[in-house]
């Protein structure tokens, strides 16, 4: 795909910004591993949305074995795409280079930009539940703990320091960022080991007496706690298992939908992969991705059976409906626990001694530290891609020459991410009920992404013989496709239920079903979105056209490395 054959009149000499982006491989395969295994971060999103889900009976281990045999495919169809264009910018240069540049930069940039400053507030609610609430409370600071737990101030306080801790971590450099996750990986994956085995050697009955005993330190009322948010997750709702009949697949499946808002993203890494050593790889790809995928529903089965053991699973869904159910506006009567039932936290009250709680929390607290970042690295390749192909303005794709970090692309998704921030904490306009689009609209992203994976082989034949995985066909088709249409079809049942929502329970889009929740607000949001992106597009072609540049031939070509 040389650039000999594109006239000088329409930007041949001068398609891209210049002739070398300015980024540097500096990652190696195992940093992409960590970059995948927090990106599906059991500590932070698994704990998190896995909580939410008390209301489904879908029997969460089977749910997680199914669905991550299904995402797999997700993996093999990012480690070939990878393998073939090893670009900054990932989904967005292969789209725009395989379905077109309206399908790449529409998707991309709604899915990797506008939509990904939903995120920071969600980041933020993270935070504060697995650090700051947990870290004063093992020294009974009680009104901190409100303060951090309930207090709009407090969360939006949270959402400053996520997003300022975030912003500095990127903009020091792969390079750094690649050395602070593996420190968070060994001392967050240490933390949780001291967690599992304060679990493995507790009982049902030291568990009810410790969390009696210490809850009164959170602010929760003195008394049988224990019994008290059981009996208020009834109430809730709570069906929730650990297990369930595998012979009947609707449950899990309808469970899959909710469950993915934490295992989607083995490939969150892959706009990076133009900084990633190696990235031309299939097989090594495929291995940082999905030993992430299998290391993560490993630990995820294990600490939940130990989890069932000790503290028991049907309890913990009770607890998390209790809490949800408050928070949700279900119910004016708070949780008997004043604060988001923290599995690590809930753990650690089997040992009364708070500088040891401390310590053990801290250290868990490295599976967020770790993890921070990813609400906008890999943003910040999309948007440098676009801008480097001249859709975007081109300060975009500056990089810093010593850190070599798109700083501009970086302050295009912390200073909406602030705002959307406030807009979600204060509750502006119900603009809360907007971020349930957070995971579907990256979903349709990926779906455009798996097409393209599908359709390579046979719309850009000479570039899939020249690649490395064309060597890989089963029964002579070219596993790409075959993976892409499995992937496919998984991500089209997710759009369908999210979107049409035909059994009432998400609550995300337009529910057909007359007891589900019609979420048009967040639709109208979506539109706006996906509106915002089309114009920045025909407004960039008219601009460069202008300047006598054809766009199109921008899309004939591989970006320059």
């Amino acid at each position: 795909m040389a650039m000999q054959g594109v006239q000088k009149s329409m930007g041949g000499d001068n398609l891209f910004l210049r002739k070398a982006t300015g980024l540097v491989r500096s990652w190696s395969v195992f940093d992409a591993f960590i970059y995948a295994f927090f990106s599906i971060n059991l500590v932070t999103l698994g704990f998190y949305i896995i909580s939410q889900m008390y209301y489904l009976d879908g029997g969460l281990i089977p749910t997680l074995v199914i669905s991550a045999i299904l995402i797999f495919f997700e993996c093999v169809v990012y480690a070939s795409l990878i393998a073939v264009m090893p670009r900054a910018g990932g989904d967005y240069v292969w789209q725009s280079r395989i379905l077109g540049g309206f399908v790449g930069f529409v998707l991309a940039v709604t899915g990797w930009w506008f939509i990904l400053w939903l995120w920071t507030p969600l980041y933020a609610d993270m935070l504060r539940h697995i650090f700051f609430v947990p870290l004063v409370g093992v020294f009974g600071q009680s009104g901190l703990v409100n303060f951090f737990a309930w207090d709009p101030n407090g969360f939006m306080l949270v959402c400053v320091i996520t997003v300022i801790f975030a912003a500095i971590v990127i903009g020091l450099g792969m390079r750094t960022y690649s050395q602070l996750q593996k420190f968070c990986f060994w001392i967050g994956n240490a933390g949780l080991l001291v967690v599992c085995i304060v679990l493995l050697f507790g009982n049902n009955e030291a568990f009810q007496a410790g969390l009696n005993a210490q809850a009164v330190r959170f602010g929760s009322q003195a008394g049988d706690v224990y019994a008290a948010t059981a009996a208020a997750g009834e109430e809730a709702g709570a069906v929730a298992t650990l297990w369930s009949n595998v012979i009947n697949l609707a449950p899990i499946f309808l469970a899959m939908p909710y469950l993915v808002f934490f295992n989607l993203w083995p490939n969150w890494g892959a706009t990076l992969y133009g900084e990633v050593k190696g990235a031309d790889d299939f097989k090594r790809n495929l291995y940082g991705m999905g030993s992430a995928l299998l290391a993560t529903t490993l630990l995820a089965v294990v600490f939940f059976l130990l989890v069932d053991k000790t503290i028991t699973f049907a309890w913990l869904a009770k607890a998390n409906a209790a809490y949800w159910n408050y928070r949700w506006g279900y119910t004016e009567t708070p949780p008997p626990l004043n604060f988001w039932p923290y599995p690590a936290l809930l753990a650690m009250f089997l040992v009364d001694q708070p500088i040891l709680q401390f310590i053990v929390l801290l250290a868990m607290s490295m599976w967020f530290f770790g993890w921070a970042a990813t609400v906008f690295l890999s943003s910040t390749r999309v948007i440098f891609a676009a801008a480097f192909d001249r859709l975007l303005p081109e300060k975009m794709a500056e990089v810093d020459p010593r850190t070599r970090t798109p700083i501009y692309a970086l302050l295009a998704m912390v200073i909406p991410g602030l705002i959307v921030s406030a807009l979600y904490v204060y509750n502006w306009f119900d603009f809360s009920t907007f971020t349930l689009m957070s995971t579907l609209v990256i979903a349709v992203t990926f779906l455009g992404t798996t097409i393209a994976a599908i359709v390579l082989p046979y719309t850009k034949k000479e570039l899939y013989e020249a690649s490395p995985i064309a060597k890989y066909k089963i029964a002579g088709i070219p596993m790409i496709s075959i993976a892409g249409v499995i992937f496919a079809a998984f991500l089209i049942f997710l759009l369908y239920e999210w979107i049409l929502d035909p059994n009432a329970l998400y609550g995300i889009g337009y529910s057909i079903n007359p007891d589900g929740v019609q979420n048009i607000n967040s639709l109208i949001f979506m539109a706006i979105m996906y509106g915002l992106a089309i114009i920045i597009y025909f407004a960039a072609r008219i601009y460069r056209r202008n300047q006598g540049i054809d766009l199109d031939n921008v899309y004939k070509e591989i970006p320059v490395e």
